[in-house]
């Protein structure tokens, strides 16, 4: 059982922002910018491209509202897509607020956020997936 498997049984604590049947979705705890989000698909798969295809094809469609919701949430000219995949064995894609394609640079020091930050970050994705 991967690490984010095991986030979405519950198993290890998660900040969600929103879950369907195939996907599920959280703030990522060292993100590159507030805003940051991990989308998963929930059946456990190594590379993002061995996904089956309807799963590919239904996550965007699952990730586009999120995405929506973190631009309303984060001053950014949009909400970058990335697919690295290197750090869990479990295909994801980041989901993060951008101003220029430098701000996608996994190779950057990551932020450390207080629970309160991170709860904070949570409530304005989630506020702007109700709005």
């Amino acid at each position: 059982m991967t690490l984010f498997s095991k986030i979405i049984a519950g198993e290890i604590p998660s900040y969600k922002i929103a879950e369907n049947e195939k996907f599920f979705a959280f703030l990522d705890i060292f993100p590159l910018v507030k805003g940051h989000v991990l989308v998963v698909p929930k059946i456990e798969t190594d590379k993002f491209f061995d996904v089956p295809d309807e799963y590919l094809a239904e996550l965007l469609l699952f990730a586009k509202p999120i995405a929506k919701a973190i631009e309303k949430a984060f001053p950014c000219n949009r909400c970058g897509i990335s697919v690295v995949g290197l750090e869990v064995p479990h295909a994801h894609m980041h989901l993060v607020p951008i101003n220029n394609a430098d701000d996608l640079n996994f190779t950057r020091p990551k932020l450390v956020l207080s629970a309160d930050e991170l709860k904070s970050v949570q409530e304005k994705i989630i506020g702007g997936l109700e709005g």
